[in-house]
Parts: structure tokens; sequence; C-alpha cells
């Protein structure tokens, strides 16, 4: 059994780069598809929505690939406060700026909140 188990550390050994490497590659090509969407969507709130979702999940995609291959426990500690403070500011400030956006009155695209029709409203 002490067999097994030192070989499941050589293992964890030889898989936890490239599985870093492919975390930290999908976090990448999500940047990418957020990007994306923010050069494609019509409006504030559409673009500040793909940017928001896909940037929280892509930063964590990115620090989770380098806790894979981190090479120390003080490092790995460092990136658990960093993923800690990226997912409690991030929803928040993408709140902070909708609700700024529509106190001051700014309308999606579509027209105004409320309406069924935007043509009724001129």
């Amino acid at each position: 059994m002490t067999e097994f188990f030192a070989n499941l550390g050589s293992f964890w050994e030889v898989v936890r780069h490239p599985l870093g490497a492919a975390a930290c590659l999908a976090g990448g090509l999500l940047s990418i598809i957020s990007a994306i969407g923010v050069l494609r969507f019509p409006d504030f709130y559409t673009r500040l929505h793909a940017a928001s979702v896909t940037d929280t999940s892509a930063a964590a995609l990115v620090l989770i690939g380098m806790a894979l291959m981190a090479p120390g426990w003080l490092v790995l500690v460092k990136l658990l406060c960093i993923f800690i403070f990226l997912f409690l500011t991030s929803p928040a400030a993408a709140h902070a700026l909708v609700n700024a956006a529509h106190v001051a009155g700014l309308q999606p695209r579509i027209g105004p909140v409320g309406v069924a029709d935007p043509e009724d409203h001129v």
C-alpha cells in the first residue's frame, strides 16, 4: 500500500504542470471570449455582463492553473488570497457599475425598462 502512495505522489508531480498549463490556457481563451463579447454586444449592460461573468471565470481558471504549478505553500496562500479578493470584489464592482448606470438613466438599447413595446416610448 505504501508503494501505491509513493507512486501516486510521483504521478502527481508529473501531471500537475500540464493540468495547470491547461487551466491557464482555458482561462486565457475565456478572456479572449470575454473581449469579443465586449466588442460585439450592443449596449452597456450586455457588455458589462459579458465582461464580468467571463472575467471572473477566466481569473479563477488562471489562478487554479497557477496554483497547480505553484512551487510552495507560500505562493499557494498568496494565490488563494487573490482568488478570494477577486470573487468578493468583481461581482460587487459590476453591480455598482450597473446600479450607477441605471440611476443615471442609461437605458438598454432595446428600450426603457418597464415599457412593453419600445416603439411606444418616444
